[in-house]
């Protein structure tokens, strides 16, 4: 996947902006994911998928209470990571800006490092110009994506990969994963995106889910071809587990869904030779 990643000048661009404890918090922090004041990235607004990644915060109020987004950013869920190293004062700072009930200017900040953008923050004194904002700021998770919202960039978009780790030559490489409307124009498979690893069992079976079209693939290890598939109630984005129960063996995934703007699931779902 090409991503674009585009660096602002944040001390020109907000020069006439009055930036509040919280604002500046949110930018630091924030605005890599969420775009500037939580508006959303340009992805999100074009993507249903990235818009579930990363969502528009401007009216989290209305799904969150600030018991909830206090929570959030402590423990962090999904791609979001765990904000816990933010002094109590800044998250509050933080969730007052992000509920509008924000009023005073800022003032201090936290010498904690921000561990998701790399920035770290600074005291400044009392009045100064743009607390905790660094020099520049990114224009957050850009994928290239053509008019009809795939990847703008030649095939495969997705691939499973076999190598010798004995002379670090690959053995062989095919596309993980297929859009079914793109098969159905009778287009080879173009490979997707995928999250999820995969596992290898004794019996020389690879085993991996992870991909758009929601399937969990069974892959000959010495030759990568496909020798079963299953499409699973929601998309696997995770690596599957083997286990032994009463003599016979399990391969089991979850099945969670919600990448890609697809359903979301709820499932462990579980296989066995008959």
């Amino acid at each position: 996947m090409l991503w674009w990643l585009k660096m602002r000048d944040s001390r020109m661009q907000e020069k006439k902006v009055a930036m509040t404890r919280g604002s500046s918090l949110f930018n630091t922090n924030c605005s890599v994911c969420h775009g500037i004041s939580g508006k959303g990235s340009p992805e999100a607004k074009a993507n249903a998928s990235a818009s579930q990644a990363y969502p528009d915060l401007t009216d989290v109020g209305k799904r969150l209470d600030r018991e909830q987004i206090s929570t959030l950013l402590t423990t962090g869920r999904g791609r979001m990571p765990s904000f816990g190293h933010l002094s109590k004062e800044d998250r509050d700072a933080l969730i007052n800006f992000l509920l509008k009930t924000e009023t005073k200017p800022a003032s201090t900040a936290s010498a904690a490092p921000d561990m998701h953008s790399s920035v770290i923050t600074s005291s400044v004194a009392e009045g100064a110009d743009f607390p905790y904002m660094p020099p520049y700021l990114n224009n957050g998770n850009t994928q290239f994506r053509d008019q009809d919202n795939y990847p703008a960039i030649k095939p495969p978009w997705g691939t499973l990969n076999a190598i010798n780790l004995n002379t670090g030559e690959y053995l062989w490489q095919v596309p993980l994963g297929e859009y079914p409307e793109l098969i159905k124009k009778g287009l080879p498979p173009t490979g997707t995106e995928n999250h999820g690893g995969p596992i290898v069992t004794a019996g020389g079976l690879l085993f991996i889910a992870g991909t758009y079209d929601e399937k969990l693939r069974a892959f000959d290890k010495k030759t990568g071809k496909i020798v079963w598939e299953y499409r699973l109630p929601a998309g696997g984005f995770a690596t599957p587990i083997t286990y032994m129960a009463n003599g016979k063996q399990y391969v089991v995934i979850a099945a969670g869904g919600t990448r890609y703007g697809l359903k979301s699931g709820g499932s462990y779902v579980a296989f066995a030779l008959p």
